[in-house]
């Protein structure tokens, strides 16, 4: 235990020094700012934020996907990208019983990550990712959800603003609202033990839809905190063809092209999130976003392109969804760009 903490010391060291030099000044995300302005800084930060999907959020790296190369890393940051959200599912890697401990030989695989990602000048989102267990059985699973979370929050706790923890992805199934509600506010106070001034996202129930976020609950004094939710609406559009949505075979073909039904729809659906973040006072991120690639270039292209425009709009940050896998905007063998695709959403770059 002795050795896995001065292993954690030493990975915050490492990544401190490279964020100083490496981080925009402008955006700060500093522990030196009050809880409100560092969840604002560091949403800034993840302005332009690429998901590194199906890499490790799965039972084995490059099972659904490609293996996390260090080239990823340094070709988000050259393209234009300002972080990382990273899934991760630490429940395949910790026991199934007491104390749950997690793999250490995984700790270190997601710390060279970080490692990477901080001399390159990016920030990440630690997000707990495909925690099926959780989802189908809520109660029985907490004390594991609990403890996985202690685990990841302690080895962390050193590290600069810029590794933000996601606390669970798609809250879903019998996890709904009010149980995800229960199981929040269970955690909070487990990662503010180790990480009092650590910014942490969350979203609400239902696959962190937007309409959810009206029944999230969070202390009104925890400030330290941004908000997100997933958009891929129409489902028609983003996933036709997607092998594990039922009756999605059906939708291939369908077209969007940004009518003013199309668009305005899109705008209703982020109004709705604005006027909550307005309210509640807190940052938005847009977390997920992404059309299937069995859609005709010109859809995916252009609802991208909508999707990225009315985000910044609000002033939410965003993620899409994601770097090199079926949704992917790299060619994850020829580490090529899908050009149009990345161009909708980095335009200046």
């Amino acid at each position: 235990m002795a050795s896995g903490r001065m292993t954690g010391r030493l990975l915050a060291a490492v990544l401190a020094v490279l964020a100083v030099s490496a981080a925009p000044a402008a955006w700060a995300c500093s522990f030196e700012q009050a809880p409100a302005e560092r969840a604002a800084s560091c949403q800034r930060q993840l302005a332009r934020s690429i998901n590194f999907g199906n890499m490790l959020d799965h039972a084995r790296e490059g099972m659904a996907g490609p293996m996390l190369r260090d080239e990823f890393i340094a070709l988000a940051a050259q393209a234009g990208f300002t972080a990382i959200r990273l899934p991760v599912r630490w429940d395949a890697r910790a026991g199934v019983q007491p104390p749950y401990r997690i793999d250490p030989a995984f700790f270190e695989r997601v710390d060279g990550v970080l490692r990477q990602a901080a001399q390159h000048g990016l920030a990440v989102i630690l997000d707990m990712h495909h925690y099926a267990q959780m989802m189908l059985e809520p109660q029985s699973e907490r004390e594991r959800f609990l403890a996985v979370w202690r685990q990841v929050a302690e080895h962390y706790r050193d590290a600069p603003a810029t590794v933000l923890f996601e606390l669970l992805n798609e809250p879903n199934r019998e996890l709904g609202r009010e149980r995800w509600n229960e199981a929040l506010a269970a955690l909070l106070p487990v990662v503010r033990e180790s990480n009092p001034h650590r910014t942490l996202i969350v979203g609400g129930g239902d696959w962190n839809s937007a309409a959810a976020l009206e029944s999230l609950r969070v202390p009104a004094g925890e400030r330290n905190l941004i908000a997100t939710f997933h958009y891929y609406e129409p489902m028609a559009v983003t996933h036709q063809g997607a092998e594990w949505v039922p009756g999605a075979g059906a939708w291939v073909g369908t077209r969007w092209r940004g009518t003013p039904a199309e668009r305005q729809r899109l705008r209703d659906d982020f109004d709705r999130v604005s006027r909550w973040a307005a309210r509640e006072q807190r940052p938005v991120l847009l977390g997920e976003f992404g059309a299937y690639s069995r859609a005709d270039d010109a859809t995916r292209i252009a609802w991208t392109r909508a999707v990225r425009e009315e985000a910044e709009a609000r002033g939410f940050a965003w993620a899409y969804w994601e770097l090199a896998s079926s949704f992917g905007v790299l060619e994850p063998l020829s580490l090529q760009w899908r050009q149009p695709l990345l161009d909708a959403l980095l335009p200046a770059r």
